[in-house]
């Protein structure tokens, strides 16, 4: 299975977009660790949202879905049902 995940760092009040066909515990793992990058920023990820997709493609698509929304209170409300 793949994911479909949206993190939230309390410490930059940010949202990040991304899909995964690894364990996603480990994903969120290595995105709080120290490396280069939008996420190696700072250590305070947090899974708010996720999706299961049977493909990589699928969970892909879905990401520049919900990226290409550009709308925040849309986001909000996707994040708001799945009250992780």
């Amino acid at each position: 299975m793949c994911n479909f995940y949206i993190l939230f760092s309390p410490s930059l009040n940010k949202d990040y977009y991304g899909h995964t066909c690894d364990e996603l515990s480990e994903r969120i793992r290595k995105h709080n660790s120290n490396h280069k990058g939008f996420t190696g920023k700072t250590d305070d990820w947090e899974l708010a949202y996720n999706e299961e997709y049977p493909t990589k493609s699928d969970a892909q698509n879905r990401e520049l879905q919900v990226k290409n929304w550009k709308n925040r209170k849309r986001i909000e409300t996707l994040i708001n049902k799945s009250e992780i």
